[in-house]
This record gives structure tokens, C-alpha cells and sequence, in this order.
């Protein structure tokens, strides 16, 4: 017999945390079902670490909008919880004189945003923050920071399990129905269950298109495509000169380039690149780094011959194929699909992380709505 649960949360990264913790503190009773033995081992934990500022993203987009509020509601709550954290700024510079255009077209995009704090440094301000850059010209983005993804996770669990919460690993979603009023989840490894939820938030990741084609009763053609991305980041082997992030100039395709991260461990790393793929492997070919140091170069000429190692890599959830530079979260209620109580969660990569607790107040306003 299905046992009765109230809300499931299926997924235990970043963003399912996030929203595991807002419906517990709403007085929700919620089980979290992850198919892994611990918290965030996919997108959350294989990326850049950076809290966003919302620069770069279509006026008006989901992601625009969430990644904003979710950038200074995520600073208030690292204050407040003591989660390590660094305001460090970015840099996105030009490497040409005709890039230097895209800059301030870049700050219009970021006004139209809400971001208002991007400014032009002079030469003499570059050389003095990064004195290894050689650029045309470049913005400062003081609002841009690191953060300790890891120990943020940590902190929304433990105000999720606060708040009554539980969270069951080892426990991927096998199938699914939707009745007249539950959704039933069949779910479990060793030990598996039926759970009768009223409601269901569906933030798997990578997973996420995966697991609504389980449950019966989700309209097919609701569901979007799943196009995986990955990217991989290469390291330093020894301490670089760089004190914080710098990034090229997007190119008018919408990729952001190669750019440097130096995180709060004191770390250099660079990248990721963009290599389309059919299946979730996070291999990192040596051989791509190849690539990179042309990319680097462009902007600190002085990159070693051999200095790059392979670092790791990340997968990104896109919703749209190669080609295609539209791109948005896509938060989808019973308004798009039609059954009640379940909220899915599509295409929630970066800003996926800076955007998470204002994806968890969405997540609230869809399944109460005023």
C-alpha cells in the first residue's frame, strides 16, 4: 500500500535542496528522494563556483530575472548561515579594439537587468588588479563573487532536515502515475516504496526530462528535449597571477569563453569549453587543453607552454540543441502541463546555483498560488 507523503522533492542538488528547504519551512511535510548517496554529486558540485550578477542573460528571461534576486538573497543567506564566500569581482575584458563595442553594449544588457554597477577600468586599473592581463579594455563587475557550493548545500539540508525535512538516498524514482488526486512515485534501491504525494517537484538535473517520462500521466509532449553539454576545466599546477575572475568578452554566438577562476582555495582554473555530447560522462580528455592555451593567450600571453593540467568536468541541462542560442529556465506548473501539484524543473543550469533560493520561492508560488 502507497504510503501518503504530502511533497517529494526528487533530486538532492543545489536547487533541490533549495527548494526542499523553503516547502519545509512553509510547514510542508517533504521527502527528498536522491538516486545517489549524498548531497549535490552531479551539476552542483561540477561547476565554477561563482555567484552571478545576471549580466549576460535576455531581458526579461526567467533566468535574468531569478538569477538577480536569487544573487542577493544568496549573499544575505551566506552571511547569515557563515558559509565561506568572497565578493571578488570579475573582469570581462576585450582582446581587440573591436570588441571594445561589446563592452558597452554589455553594460546596457546589464542595466536592462537590474544589474547597474558595471563600469569601465582604465588602463592603469587593469594593470593594478591583474597586472598579467594584456587587454584592449575591460569592465569590472564588483557584484560577481565565489562561494563554497558544497557548504551552502550543506547549510540548506540542515534547515531543511530543521524543519522536519527528510531525505532518502539511494533511492531513484522507477516509476510513476498520476490519479485523480496523487501523484504515486515508485521509488527505492534495496528497499523500494510507493509514495501517494500531492505534491511533486521534480529538480533532477540532468535527470529531470528522464524522470517525467516515468510518470504516466505527464503530457508528453510537455516535456522538452534533453541536450547535454559538457564542459571541461583545465588547472594550474602551479600558483598563478590572477586574483580573481576574469572573463573574455562573450562572442556573438553566446559562448563565454575560456575564463579564469581562481576559487577560494587559492586555486587557478580555466574554462570550461563547450563539447556537445549524447550521454552523461564527465571524462576530461587531456588533449582538449590544447585548445585552451591559444584561448588564454589572448589575454595573458605569458601562459606557460605546459602548464595546464586536466581539472574536471561539468555537464550542463540544456533544453535546446547545438545551434540554437535560446536558452531559459523553465519552471513548469499545472498552467503548462495540467497535473495537479507537480512542478517540473527543466534546463536549470548556470545561473542554476546563484538562482537557487529564488527557484525555491517560485517553486512556493506555484504550488500556492495567491
Amino acid at each position: 500500500m502507497a504510503e501518503d507523503v504530502q511533497t517529494v522533492v526528487i533530486g538532492a542538488g543545489v536547487v533541490g535542496l533549495a527548494v526542499a528547504r523553503a516547502l519545509a519551512l512553509s510547514g510542508r511535510e517533504v521527502v527528498v528522494l536522491e538516486t545517489e548517496d549524498a548531497i549535490g554529486t552531479a551539476t552542483s558540485s561540477r561547476n565554477s563556483e561563482v555567484i552571478h550578477a545576471g549580466i549576460y542573460y535576455r531581458k526579461d528571461s526567467t533566468k535574468a530575472r531569478l538569477c538577480v534576486r536569487g544573487k542577493h538573497m544568496l549573499y544575505d543567506y551566506c552571511a547569515s548561515h557563515g558559509i565561506e564566500h568572497r565578493r571578488a569581482g570579475k573582469l570581462i575584458v576585450a582582446t581587440e579594439p573591436s570588441q571594445m563595442v561589446l563592452l558597452d553594449d554589455l553594460i546596457g544588457r546589464a542595466a536592462a537587468n537590474g544589474v547597474d554597477d558595471l563600469r569601465h577600468l582604465s588602463q592603469d586599473e587593469i594593470a593594478a588588479r591583474e597586472p598579467a592581463l594584456r587587454v584592449e579594455g575591460a569592465l569590472l563587475s564588483p557584484s560577481t563573487g565565489l562561494i563554497d557550493s558544497h557548504g551552502l548545500m550543506l547549510a540548506y539540508q540542515g534547515d531543511a532536515e530543521a524543519a522536519g525535512a527528510m531525505i532518502a538516498f539511494n533511492t531513484p524514482v522507477l516509476a510513476g502515475e498520476v490519479t485523480q488526486d496523487r501523484i504515486i512515485l515508485r521509488a527505492g534501491g534495496e528497499a523500494p516504496m510507493e509514495l501517494a504525494c500531492r505534491e511533486v517537484v521534480n529538480a533532477a538535473g540532468l535527470e529531470a526530462q528522464t524522470t517525467a517520462h516515468l510518470i504516466a500521466g505527464i503530457p508528453v509532449d510537455s516535456i522538452p528535449g534533453r541536450h547535454l553539454a559538457r564542459g571541461v576545466y583545465f588547472t594550474l599546477a602551479n600558483k598563478g597571477p590572477f586574483s580573481g575572475l576574469v572573463y573574455p568578452v562573450p562572442d556573438p554566438a553566446g559562448g563565454l569563453g575560456v575564463h579564469v577562476t581562481v576559487d577560494l582555495g587559492g586555486q587557478t582554473k580555466f574554462g570550461p569549453d563547450v563539447e556537445w555530447i549524447d550521454e552523461v560522462d564527465y571524462t576530461v580528455d587531456p588533449s582538449r587543453g590544447e585548445r585552451f592555451y591559444a584561448s588564454i593567450r589572448r589575454y595573458w600571453p605569458d601562459l606557460p607552454d605546459g602548464a595546464l593540467q586536466p581539472g574536471y568536468a561539468g555537464i550542463r541541462p540544456k533544453i535546446h540543441p547545438k545551434g540554437s542560442h535560446e536558452t531559459d529556465f523553465v519552471l513548469q506548473g499545472p498552467n503548462q502541463h495540467g497535473v495537479k501539484g507537480l512542478v517540473n524543473l527543466y534546463g536549470i543550469e548556470s545561473p542554476g546555483l546563484t538562482s537557487s533560493m529564488a527557484i525555491a520561492d517560485e517553486v512556493s508560488a506555484i504550488l500556492d498560488p495567491a
